[in-house]
């Protein structure tokens, strides 16, 4: 058995789904993150792109889009929840009532419960599967009113606001972060 091989975009470890590939980017689990692994995606001039979740997406059979074709390309996603010690009257309410008792929401009074992928850009499908099967690396309650999802790649960033019934686009501007493979983050959890 061969050990590392690519087959129509997509990349098998020892036999188990490790990652697949979007052009010159090879998206692929994070606990597949070996030498060995960096090696070989380096000898077929693939920039590795480690990211949480790819594993256990694919073994559930989700296909993601070898090659560019049609789908949309998917973007890394961020779920903003509000830290503990906010006031909790902002907690679990909607976009009306947080503008009229507290401003626009402020990145200063969330952190990051997750960041990585959900093989979706669809918000619906993020919420359902942020409340009934919380990815691996998700570090939070279910997916509430009050809380943000940054849907993010290398162009930039869209906020969405979980309100009473959907999402409402809105702006959210924390500081010190940036987007992309070397992205940093200057918050504290």
């Amino acid at each position: 058995m061969e050990g590392i091989t690519l087959k129509n975009g997509l990349i098998s470890y020892y036999g188990n789904p490790a990652g697949y590939t979007e052009k010159d980017t090879a998206v692929v689990d994070c606990i597949f993150q070996t030498e060995e692994m960096a090696g070989w995606l380096a000898g077929r001039s693939l920039t590795p792109k480690w990211t949480d979740g790819v594993m256990e997406r694919l073994m559930a059979g989700e296909q993601p889009s070898v090659g560019g074709e049609t789908a949309a390309p998917l973007k890394n996603m961020r779920i903003w929840q509000l830290k503990p010690e906010t006031d909790v009257y902002m907690k679990f309410i909607s976009l009306d009532e947080m503008a009229k008792d507290f401003g626009s929401p402020n990145p200063e009074h969330y952190r990051i419960a997750y960041d990585g992928q959900l093989g979706t850009n669809d918000l619906e499908a993020i919420f359902e599967r942020c409340n009934v099967n919380h990815p691996p690396g998700y570090n939070g309650h279910s997916l509430s009113m009050s809380d943000v999802v940054e849907l993010y790649d290398s162009s930039g960033s869209q906020y969405h606001y979980c309100d009473r019934f959907g999402f409402k686009q809105i702006e959210f501007k924390p500081q010190g972060q940036s987007q992309g493979m070397g992205m940093s983050m200057s918050q504290s959890f």
